[in-house]
């Protein structure tokens, strides 16, 4: 299997909880205190900076990869622990009051993956995308969608979970 194969669940990382509680509860022996702090500043600038290039400068204060031309939209929230983990490629648009996450936290383990966006993808308002997730260049994901698996280049998905959408619905 190449990388380009792979799936989003190969390219996750597990990490064990410590102890008998929920991973959640143990978050501050995965992340310091005073990094998710930080990064909750440079996210609250990114979410509302009325400029396109603050949103940008704020993204990558915080570890975002963050590509030429990139739209980040109104109230869009990149991962608070693992920001660091996300690629936005050369003009892509990331719309209204989506999220970008790039860690779960379960019972038993956290699991934290890259989300990469390509290169002039769109992410439509509200939409999801979860940890390990690739969106190909030129896709596109519908207004609050969820997607759970890689989006391959220039396909649309849509819904919950995001599927792909056939010409006769685009």
């Amino acid at each position: 299997m190449t990388a380009d194969d792979a799936t989003r669940h190969d390219r996750i990382d597990h990490h064990a909880t410590p102890g008998p509680r929920n991973s959640l509860q143990y978050w501050t022996d995965a992340k310091p205190v005073w990094r998710v702090m930080l990064n909750y500043v440079f996210v609250l600038i990114a979410r509302i900076a009325p400029s396109l290039r603050i949103r940008s400068w704020a993204l990558k204060q915080i570890g975002v990869t963050v590509g030429d031309g990139v739209s980040w939209g109104l109230e869009a929230t990149p991962d608070v622990f693992w920001p660091e983990l996300i690629t936005i490629e050369d003009h892509a648009i990331v719309g209204y009051d989506s999220v970008i996450l790039c860690h779960e936290f379960l019972q038993d383990e956290y699991r934290t993956g890259e989300v990469v966006v390509g290169e002039r993808a769109m992410i439509g308002a509200k939409a999801t995308i979860l940890p390990g997730v690739r969106i190909g260049a030129g896709a596109q994901v519908a207004a609050n969608s969820l997607v759970t698996r890689d989006v391959p280049p220039g396909a649309t998905v849509a819904g919950v979970p995001a599927r792909p959408m056939s010409d006769a619905e685009t």
